[in-house]
C-alpha cells in the first residue's frame, strides 16, 4: 500500500484570507472599534451550501486571535480539509507562527461574532460536487467483481532463475487484461505485508514474521532486499511524512507507532523513537495500519479483538487520530471491524479504508455464504460504521441482537460493498509520477483480495480494480487473477498493491513472501 507522503495545495485565495485575518487581529489589538468586514467568497472556491455566513470574531489580550467560522442552515459538523470543502462545514484557521500555518478541523459550535457580521455572500456552486457517502446497491449480497472490458488473458509469470524454487519451480499462469505482463520481482523473509514508496523512489516493505522493515535495491528487473530497520514488534503499516523540515519513516506495529529519521539514499535506519505506545493488541486482529492526512495528522487503524463483540477498549474496531509527534490521540471513527488498509485520496483529501466484515453468518442466513459484504468505506470524523450491531447498508445484525434496528439507521453505509469473505487488505490509488497504464486507469484504486478462509467455494485471492467517479467508488472488476486454482486450492495470497513511481504495480504476497511487478506494454 502506497502511503507515500503527498502534497496538498491550499487554494490560491487562502493567502488573501490569511492576510485579512492578520489585519483584523492587528486592528483588534490596537483597540480599533471599526467593524470588520469579511472578504467575499472568491470565484472558484468550493462551497457547500447557499446562505453560508462568514463570521469574523476578534479577541484582544496578550495574543490576538481571529477565527473564521463557516455556518450553514443545514449543518456545521461536516469535515473540511485543505484540499476540498465538504457540505456545510465549520473550519478553524489559526496562524501559529511566522513560518507555518495550520489548517485544522473544528468540531466546536460556530463562533459568535464579536464584531459586526458581514452580509452572507452568495455561495459558489462546485464544478463537480461529490455525491454523499453511500451506495445504490440493495442490502443483500454484494455484486461480484465484473470482468473488465475485453476480458482477461492468460499470461505466464516471468520468474528469474534465482527465484525458481518452492511454488515457482514449475511455470505459473495468471490472468491480466490484454497488454499487461507480470514478473517475480523479489523474494523476502516471513509474513511479508504492506509497503510504500520513499521520497527518493525506493520500495519499502514490512515483514511481520522477521520484525523488520526492508527496502528493495532495484536492479532493473528484480529487487534485492536490504534490511532498513529490525527488532520491531510485528511491523505492518508504513508511511513517510515530513515534520518540521525532517522526513521520517513511520512504522505501525502490534502495539505502537515508531518513527525513524530519513534522508534520501539512506540504507540503514538510525535508532528510532516510539511516539505512540500502548495500542491495544491481542485477539483476532493485530495488524496496525497508518496514513497521514492533508491536515498533517496521523491516522492509525486498530482492528477488533473478535469476530463480533462489544469491545472493552473503545480504541478497537476504530481509526485513531494523532498529531504527527504522537500526541493528542483521539478516536476519529468507530464501528470499523477490521479496516486493514487506509489511505487518503490524493485529490479529495478524504480517508478511504477497506473493511473485513464479520464471519459465520452463512449457515442459516445465506447458504451461499455471501453475507455480509466486504466494504470500501470513506471514513468521516465522529462517524459510526455499525459494527458489531449492524453491517453493510445499515442492516441490523439480529444474530448478535444488541442495540436495535433504529441504531443502524444512524450509521454510515459503505461507499462500495464487495463480495463477502474476499478479505481486502491493501489499497492504492493509481496516481503515479509517470503514467504507464492506459489513461483511464488514472484515479482508480487497486485492492488486494487476500482470499477467504471459511467459505466454500473459496473466493478472493486476486487483485481488483475499483472504478472511481467524482471521488466515489462505483464498481469493481478483476485485474489480476489465477492464484486460486479450484474451489479451495490456491498457490498464493495477494496482500497489498503498491503503485511504483514508473507507473508499474507491485503486489506483495504473504503466502510465498514475494513481490510481483505488473507492467503494461513491455
Amino acid at each position: 500500500m502506497n502511503y507515500q507522503a503527498r502534497r496538498y495545495r491550499l487554494p490560491k485565495w487562502s493567502s488573501l484570507g490569511l492576510c485579512t485575518l492578520m489585519l483584523a487581529a492587528l486592528l483588534a489589538a490596537c483597540g480599533s472599534d471599526s467593524p470588520t468586514t469579511a472578504p467575499a467568497n472568491p470565484a472558484g472556491a468550493t462551497a457547500a451550501t447557499t446562505n453560508a455566513a462568514v463570521i469574523v470574531a476578534t479577541t484582544t489580550g496578550p495574543v490576538a486571535q481571529t477565527t473564521i467560522a463557516t455556518t450553514s442552515a443545514a449543518t456545521t459538523n461536516a469535515a473540511v480539509t485543505a484540499a476540498t470543502t465538504s457540505a456545510a462545514a465549520t473550519t478553524s484557521i489559526a496562524a501559529t507562527s511566522a513560518a507555518a500555518t495550520t489548517v485544522a478541523r473544528s468540531t466546536a459550535a460556530p463562533t459568535t461574532a464579536a464584531a459586526t457580521t458581514a452580509p452572507a455572500p452568495q455561495a459558489a456552486t462546485p464544478a463537480n460536487p461529490r455525491p454523499a457517502v453511500g451506495n445504490s446497491y440493495p442490502a443483500g449480497p454484494a455484486p461480484t467483481a465484473a470482468a473488465p472490458a475485453g476480458g482477461l488473458v492468460e499470461v505466464t509469470l516471468q520468474v528469474p532463475d534465482q527465484f525458481k524454487k518452492g511454488n515457482f519451480t514449475t511455470p505459473r499462469k495468471l490472468k491480466l487484461p490484454q497488454g499487461f505482463s507480470i514478473s517475480l520481482y523479489s523474494q523476502l523473509g516471513s509474513n511479508l505485508r504492506f509497503g510504500t514508496i520513499s521520497p527518493d523512489g525506493r520500495l519499502f516493505v514490512s515483514e511481520r514474521g522477521t520484525n523488520r522493515v526492508m527496502w528493495l535495491k532495484d536492479n532493473g528487473t528484480t529487487g534485492d532486499p536490504q534490511v532498513f530497520a529490525e527488532g520491531l514488534n510485528g511491523p505492518h503499516g508504513l508511511a513517510f511524512q515530513t515534520v518540521g523540515g525532517q522526513m521520517y519513516l513511520y512504522v505501525a506495529d502490534n502495539n505502537s507507532v515508531k518513527r525513524f529519521a530519513y534522508e534520501n539514499g539512506m540504507t540503514k535506519a538510525n535508532k528510532g523513537e516510539v511516539i505512540v505506545s500502548g495500542l491495544p493488541t491481542g485477539g483476532n486482529h493485530t495488524t496496525r495500519s497508518i496514513a497521514f492526512g492533508p491536515d498533517g495528522k496521523m491516522y492509525v487503524s486498530v482492528g477488533s479483538s473478535c469476530n463480533v463483540c462489544e469491545e472493552a477498549d473503545e480504541r478497537r474496531a476504530a481509526v485513531l487520530q494523532y498529531n504527527a509527534d504522537g500526541t493528542g490521540g483521539r478516536i476519529y471513527a468507530r464501528g470499523l471491524r477490521n479496516e486493514v488498509g487506509i489511505m487518503f485520496h490524493p485529490e479529495t483529501g478524504e480517508l478511504w479504508g477497506v473493511e473485513n466484515s464479520r464471519d459465520n453468518l452463512g449457515d442459516g442466513v445465506d447458504q451461499n455464504n455471501n453475507i455480509p459484504p466486504e466494504e470500501i468505506n470513506i471514513i468521516q470524523d465522529n462517524a459510526n460504521y455499525g459494527w458489531p450491531y449492524c453491517f453493510s447498508n445499515q442492516v441490523y445484525d439480529n444474530r448478535y441482537g444488541r442495540k436495535n434496528a433504529d441504531f443502524c439507521k444512524q450509521t454510515i453505509p459503505p461507499a462500495l460493498p464487495m463480495q463477502a469473505h474476499s478479505a481486502p487488505l491493501g489499497l492504492d490509488f493509481y496516481f503515479p509520477k509517470n503514467q504507464q497504464f492506459p489513461a483511464d486507469f488514472r484515479g482508480d484504486v487497486f485492492v488486494g483480495f487476500h482470499g477467504s478462509w471459511n467459505r466454500s467455494p473459496a473466493t478472493g485471492y486476486k487483485v481488483v480494480r475499483v472504478r472511481v467517479k467524482d471521488g466515489r467508488p462505483v464498481s469493481y472488476e478483476d485485474f489480476a487473477t489465477g492464484w486460486l486454482t479450484g474451489s479451495t486450492a490456491n498457490w498464493g495470497r495477494p496482500v497489498a498493491p503498491i503503485v511504483g513511481p514508473d507507473g508499474s504495480l507491485f503486489v506483495t504476497d504473504d503466502d510465498n513472501n514475494v513481490i510481483y511487478k505488473i507492467t503494461y506494454g513491455k
